[in-house]
């Protein structure tokens, strides 16, 4: 029998090959490099290659290769541009942190490339073992970016805790995988779906819903869904600042792309709903767990991580009303809204940081306001952002999910969510009271290099920007993921 080879369709994988591409070139190029600054502007180059490969696809027929487990639709292309603007953001906060703490080394700038591509995988993902391979490669990234701040031992903690945890929440994965493929016959998520379609005892089959639970693990790990969010604080306390704010953004944005795909296409409601209930659940508690953890929080890295879990409650709230018509729009306006933001805020901390300081309490941003007004204005929008409060981006992110959570049947989710954007209000005012109305108890310094003021100016410009354009925004961010199925 003659083999015939699967289709390849470049184009499929254009934004993360040509990442994979500069940042190979790059890791070669650097080694004749001795302005690091300059592969830094270098990646921010490569960054604008990726997102500009796939602006012609934007808007056409969604492509489907590698033997249905690449596609190329709007909803991938709009995390590929998410993540892009994250990265160069990252980069930008980036380039003086390094050299101010002592550990600029060229390497940061490719592993960077190197683990957006592998997030950017994630979002053009159509099979759960290209899903598996994406969410490995990005995790081994991030473990070594957690721990780049060698030879200090809260980065080394760090990344051990992540690789360990990381690692533990891959064999669930894995298994899962195993399961489901062993019920289905396949790992393909459309076929998936057919076979569940085809077979009604399927659907109810014991091994097929504890493959789904531990897929549900797998991915609930990377997002710091609760309970599995354990790690979140320790992980974003111990890394240097800029890789705690990538990973609070990016790492949200690749992971809910992928369990996208997942339960839209593979597993979708008309078929298997009982999974709606398991994560309306799930995410009830990372909303309810994650804000009353953080008004506890006197250490700002560890208040933004708790905020971090609550996030991922919020954005699950539009997942799991999937099947209500704009459901897709808000999930990925709230991604790109909650991206923005806490990378700003990030920032600041970033510019508080002074050369060996580990630890942040809020304390440290007494009279802040008064001092550094840039910093002070763009922290209080970034803070009033995640509260929730009107015009800013953050606002209407939250209407969005909680409308289309009711509009599902999940009214007590969305009212569960209003009463949890309530209690992080608390420590969210709390920030802009200690920069405006708390004398600083001791004399404070704060870096504001040229990088990092134009990073907090974007940032802040864009989600003021994104609540005032709302609907534009939603009509960019991706129509549907239902031509992937």
């Amino acid at each position: 029998m003659e083999f015939t080879p699967p289709q390849t369709d470049f184009a499929t994988i254009g934004p993360p090959l040509v990442l994979v591409v500069w940042a190979t070139i790059l890791l070669l190029v650097d080694l004749f490099i001795g302005n690091k600054r300059t592969t830094a502007i270098l990646a921010l180059v490569g960054l604008a290659a990726a997102a500009a490969a796939a602006v012609p696809f934007y808007g056409q027929t969604p492509r489907i290769s590698f033997a249905g487990m690449a596609i190329l639709d709007d909803t991938a292309i709009a995390i590929d541009w998410i993540l892009v603007l994250v990265t160069a953001i990252t980069i930008l906060f980036s380039i003086d942190y390094l050299k101010r703490q002592a550990i600029e080394m060229g390497e940061f700038y490719p592993v960077l490339l190197f683990t957006t591509a592998a997030m950017m995988m994630m979002g053009h993902g159509r099979n759960l073992i290209a899903l598996f391979i994406s969410l490995e490669w990005l995790s081994i990234g991030l473990y070594v970016l957690a721990g780049f701040a060698y030879p200090r031992i809260r980065s080394q903690e760090a990344a051990m805790k992540y690789l360990l945890y990381g690692a533990f929440a891959a064999g669930f994965l894995i298994y899962g995988i195993a399961l489901i493929y062993g019920v289905t016959g396949t790992a393909d998520l459309a076929t998936i779906a057919d076979q569940l379609r085809a077979d009604q005892a399927l659907r109810s089959s014991p091994v097929l819903l504890i493959g789904l639970g531990l897929l549900l693990i797998g991915f609930g790990y990377k997002i710091s869904m609760v309970p599995f969010h354990m790690w979140t604080p320790d992980v974003y306390e111990g890394s240097p600042t800029p890789v705690s704010g990538y990973m609070s953004a990016a790492t949200k944005a690749a992971g809910f792309a992928a369990l996208l795909r997942v339960v839209d296409i593979a597993f979708p409601v008309d078929v298997l709903p009982v999974w709606q209930i398991m994560l309306a659940v799930l995410a009830a508690l990372t909303m309810l767990v994650g804000n009353i953890a953080a008004v506890a929080q006197s250490n700002i890295k560890r208040m933004l991580a708790y905020s971090s879990v609550a996030h991922a409650g919020f954005i699950l709230c539009a997942l799991v009303a999937i099947n209500v018509p704009g459901a897709v729009q808000s999930y990925l306006y709230y991604i790109l809204a909650y991206a923005l933001t806490n990378l700003g805020a990030f920032a600041v901390v970033i510019a508080l940081e002074q050369a060996g300081e580990e630890r942040f309490d809020i304390a440290d941003l007494a009279g802040l306001g008064w001092r550094q007004p840039l910093l002070g204005a763009a922290m209080a929008i970034f803070m009033l952002s995640l509260a929730g409060v009107p015009p800013l981006a953050g606002f209407f992110a939250k209407w969005l999910v909680f409308q289309v959570a009711y509009q599902g049947g999940f009214w007590w989710l969305a009212l569960i969510g209003l009463l949890s954007s309530v209690i992080s209000a608390f420590y969210y005012l709390r920030i802009i009271v200690n920069m405006y109305m708390r004398e600083p108890t001791e004399p404070a310094r704060s870096f504001t290099t040229t990088p990092l003021l134009a990073g907090v100016a974007l940032a802040a410009l864009l989600v003021i920007v994104q609540g005032f354009l709302t609907n534009p925004v939603l009509n960019l961010v991706g129509q549907t993921v239902a031509a992937g199925r």
